[in-house]
């Protein structure tokens, strides 16, 4: 499947910045891949707002969980773990609340929704992994 995607300069800009993330599908299940990508994200300096409503009110990695992506604003990157299928509405709401970019996990790919988001000027990085894209990309 052909994934349209940013240059590699693109996204090492974006994690080297370091955006305050909402990541959506958050879990405190630590052999989730959110949760080690969200532990991953705050060991390197990253603020991390955990988005999940069936945890909110509890933290993960010490970090409060809020429930919807709204209370998550203000949006700079959404890093999304949702399947495939209900990814569209969630990159769809974030370019609707001003998210500056928007992170899909690996194989999670919405054609539609990523070129949708670009016509509002949101950088979007598909069946990528910020993790995996971080040493890959040699971010300092």
């Amino acid at each position: 499947m052909q994934v349209s995607n940013p240059p590699d300069s693109d996204i090492a800009a974006l994690l080297a910045r370091r955006p305050r993330v909402a990541l959506v599908g958050a879990s405190d299940k630590p052999a989730r891949a959110s949760n080690s990508v969200m532990r991953f994200l705050l060991e390197r300096g990253f603020a991390v707002v955990p988005v999940n409503p069936v945890l909110a009110g509890r933290t993960i990695h010490g970090q409060p969980v809020v429930a919807t992506l709204a209370e998550a604003a203000p949006l700079d990157m959404v890093d999304v773990f949702r399947r495939r299928e209900e990814a569209g509405a969630v990159v769809d709401e974030a370019a609707a609340l001003g998210a500056r970019a928007v992170w899909l996990q690996l194989d999670v790919v919405d054609e539609a929704a990523a070129a949708r988001a670009r016509d509002q000027g949101v950088l979007v990085v598909q069946d990528r992994c910020p993790a995996i894209e971080w040493p890959r990309l040699r971010v300092t």
